[in-house]
């Protein structure tokens, strides 16, 4: 199978669009962008990319009640993420993927609007280093920039920004800037095996 690879500029359009359909509660918008994100990021294949953001919707809808069942909400999660495994050729455990996904929507709740972000940083390091086969210390910068677009929209969302449309241009930026992180640490890696391959 070829490595993977993706389409930072196109994953952070969809992505920070999506972000947008959501807070504007423009479902049907929504619906598509988590579709083509679905496409773009991980390369489902049409129809399942449509099954796998109505996965991921359920558990989105699911997840707006502080008390959420997160038994269910967690399943729905490890059945997006091994299709996502299926098609994309990332070799993660859908399951540890899975009981990330939720844990990054629980700290970015709780953390909201507070100044320490620690936990966050830890929290998309881990994810990150499971998806993209990365170490800790790869998957940093990604994970920085990752939980700065999250500040970004939550002063967008609370209200607080000055200007939220120069605000939601700079949450696609970081988000861009956070896949091509991603992307690079991935092709040094795969850079690394073909030397190691050729060396042998």
């Amino acid at each position: 199978m070829a490595a993977y690879d993706f389409n930072p500029e196109r994953v952070a359009q969809a992505e920070a669009a999506g972000w947008r359909a959501y807070y504007d509660h423009n479902w049907l918008k929504l619906f598509r962008l988590i579709a083509a994100l679905c496409h773009e990021q991980f390369h489902i294949p049409f129809p399942l990319s449509w099954l796998a953001a109505y996965t991921i919707a359920r558990a989105s809808a699911a997840w707006v009640a502080v008390n959420h069942d997160k038994a269910a909400i967690l399943k729905l999660h490890e059945r997006f993420y091994r299709i996502a495994r299926r098609y994309s050729g990332l070799e993660f455990d859908p399951r540890q993927a899975a009981v990330l996904e939720e844990r990054y929507w629980d700290v970015h709740r709780r953390l909201s609007g507070l100044p320490d972000k620690t936990e966050f940083v830890e929290t998309m390091i881990e994810l990150h280093s499971v998806l993209f086969g990365l170490s800790r210390e790869q998957a940093r910068e990604s994970a920085e920039l990752r939980v700065a677009a999250n500040n970004t929209v939550d002063r967008i969302t609370s209200r607080t920004s000055s200007n939220p449309e120069a605000d939601w241009a700079r949450l696609e930026d970081e988000l861009r800037r956070c896949y091509r992180s991603i992307q690079a640490e991935m092709k040094a890696n795969q850079e690394k095996v073909r030397r190691g391959v050729y060396a042998s």
